[in-house]
């Protein structure tokens, strides 16, 4: 994969992002395959879920994996068996961060950040290695306020990280406001 191979779609809760990322794939005309990160905790989350299966075309193969994204990822791309994905969604990096901070609560600001940064490394060294298209869809906490809570600060600053490391090692980065998809990198204005 080619740095142009991965795009960032980041957007405001409720913004859009994800049907952006799932028009963005369906352009494509390529077998696709869904790494979902959401982990049904309780009924409005299973509630959530089962919408967003409902969305999705038939045809696309669906991936659960709330932790091991590059081991999702390896998955999504050899599914089904014997097949090879040509499009891969990652919905969504924020619950990623949340499920991290979930699965290792007890552990040490400098801990967590540097677990969720060596896994995120292995995605993208992960998504490097294959030929398919790959897009990543994930909140953008810089513009919201201050958490007023530790729990939700420690979300914010390390989904801020991840954003930007997603996005440097991202060729196209887009932002969804309202419904509305502004491009805010593209090398070289390609097409």
């Amino acid at each position: 994969m080619n740095a142009t191979q991965l795009t960032l779609v980041m957007g405001g809760i409720r913004s859009g992002k994800s049907a952006f990322a799932e028009g963005l794939v369906k352009s494509l005309d390529l077998p696709t395959a869904y790494l979902a990160t959401g982990m049904a905790i309780d009924a409005e989350m299973e509630q959530r879920i089962h919408l967003h299966r409902q969305g999705r075309p038939s045809h696309w193969v669906t991936v659960e994996e709330p932790l091991d994204l590059a081991g999702g990822l390896k998955a999504a791309c050899d599914a089904p068996p014997g097949a090879k994905a040509g499009a891969v969604i990652i919905d969504c990096i924020d619950v990623w961060v949340a499920n991290m901070l979930i699965e290792h609560e007890d552990e040490s600001k400098e801990r967590l950040e540097s677990m969720t940064l060596g896994a995120l490394d292995d995605l993208l060294d992960t998504a490097k290695g294959s030929a398919a298209a790959i897009i990543m869809v994930s909140a953008e906490v810089g513009l919201s306020l201050v958490a007023p809570e530790p729990l939700g600060r420690r979300f914010q600053d390390l989904l801020g990280l991840v954003n930007q490391r997603i996005a440097a090692a991202a060729g196209r980065v887009y932002l969804v406001v309202a419904g509305i998809p502004m491009e805010i990198k593209n090398p070289k204005g390609a097409g």
